[in-house]
């Protein structure tokens, strides 16, 4: 069996230098982890703001929707409440994306 088998013995004693290597992967592995996991952890000062306003958006988008199918119902003017409230909100939520995206970072 030993005629068949290559040279080396995998399940054997360890290369020291196999084992040196490994080592340092790890020690890499690791400050790589770190750093990543710092700068993962504090969006910039645009993005902070970007994802903080998001919420501010849809509240315009379905609040005025709301609105005009609230004012649609009671009156019975039809979609026309609804569509002319949609409008309006599209145009305050544009008009907060233009404020927030015109802000200097932190």
């Amino acid at each position: 069996m030993a005629e068949i088998e290559p040279g080396q013995d995998p399940y054997g004693v360890e290369d020291p230098r196999l084992s040196a290597l490994d080592e340092r992967l790890r020690e890499v592995k690791a400050r790589e982890t770190l750093k990543k996991g710092r700068e993962d952890q504090m969006p910039s000062g645009v993005t902070r703001r970007a994802i903080g306003s998001s919420p501010l958006l849809i509240e315009d988008l379905v609040g005025s929707a709301l609105i005009g199918w609230l004012i649609d119902h009671w009156v019975g003017t039809g979609p026309w409440g609804l569509i002319v409230l949609l409008f309006l909100g599209i145009a305050v939520a544009f008009r907060q994306i233009i404020r927030i995206s015109g802000e200097r970072p932190e």
